[in-house]
């Protein structure tokens, strides 16, 4: 268990080590992109994120619903903050930098998507409130169904004419149903699913690093005709993202924990919804964005970590 947990800590590596894998042979990933499960005509991009999305129902029970009635606060203003902050940001650095407008339409895109499971294990290292981070993750989750397909519409018509109902479809196959699935399982199942739960946030990073790959591997010339611009954007983004979401929760006078986990939680996004949906309802040069968001908040998003784990809260009788 402890070899899977280390492995799931250092997400952030293999994500490093993809990237730098794919760059060189792009093969080795694109197979994600493009295959299908052998037998279905279920494409394994759509499968991997329905493991994910399983894998994070089955860590959630009815007790983390009630939960969140208890800390409404805390969660109310860090899905606020990951729904309103983050796409006005995404909006406002793909036009100062005058992306092209695929582009310009992944940034938006991702910056509108739900946060992502790694920003749980984040709170850990970063000695944050786990408990807040992944309650959060799940509210911004199940209200990205509706949010992220309007709030990319909104932010996006300019571009083109986005289907909104298209994608609310596309997130009620692909998170919501998987996710709801995960909850029954682990409310009937219980105990039997400790094995599972130990190997799930394992497969989780090796569904993102192989998306993330991917992108790279089959966006390589798009990548290098357009880093001046999409590099410094996609950044800026995540740093705004993490430092506004801690200036939100400090100015809220929220304890030191809760800070340093609305910072991850509105830092990081899911990435790998994003490129799924960049590729099922735009094109793959919107995947791009996507592919180099995660690579960006998960180096940020562990710089962090590796700071702030050196540096206990001052509430310590809260750790």
């Amino acid at each position: 268990m402890k070899i899977l947990a280390t492995c799931t800590n250092l997400f952030w590596l293999w994500t490093i080590l993809g990237v730098v894998w794919a760059w060189f042979q792009p093969e080795a990933f694109t197979w994600f992109l493009t295959g299908v499960v052998p037998g279905t005509s279920v494409k394994l991009l759509t499968a991997g994120l329905g493991v994910i999305m399983l894998g994070m129902g089955i860590t959630l029970s009815l007790a983390d619903f009630k939960a969140v009635l208890k800390t409404p606060k805390q969660v109310f203003v860090g899905v606020a903050a990951q729904f309103i902050i983050m796409p006005f940001i995404g909006w406002s650095v793909a036009t100062l930098f005058n992306l092209e407008p695929m582009l310009k339409l992944g940034v938006i895109l991702v910056s509108c998507c739900p946060g992502g499971t790694a920003s749980n294990v984040i709170c850990y290292l970063a000695r944050a409130n786990v408990a807040l981070s992944v309650l959060m993750t799940m509210c911004s989750t199940f209200l990205a169904v509706v949010l992220t397909p309007y709030l990319t519409k909104f932010y996006a018509s300019a571009i083109l004419d986005v289907d909104a109902g298209a994608m609310i479809w596309s997130m009620v196959t692909i998170v919501l149903l998987p996710v709801v699935g995960g909850v029954f399982l682990n409310h009937f199942f219980k105990g039997k699913l400790d094995k599972v739960k130990a190997v799930s946030p394992v497969i989780s990073v090796l569904v993102i690093v192989l998306i993330v790959g991917g992108v790279i591997g089959l966006k390589k010339e798009s990548i290098v005709e357009y880093a001046a611009s999409l590099l410094p954007a996609v950044f800026i983004l995540h740093f705004l993202g993490f430092a506004l979401g801690y200036l939100v929760a400090k100015l809220l006078k929220l304890e030191e924990r809760s800070c340093r986990t609305l910072c991850i939680e509105v830092g990081m996004q899911n990435s790998g919804l994003g490129s799924k949906l960049a590729r099922d309802h735009f094109s793959t040069l919107a995947m791009t964005p996507c592919a180099i968001s995660a690579l960006y908040h998960c180096l940020i998003g562990s710089l962090l970590a590796a700071y702030w784990r050196l540096r206990p809260p001052i509430e310590l009788n809260d750790c």
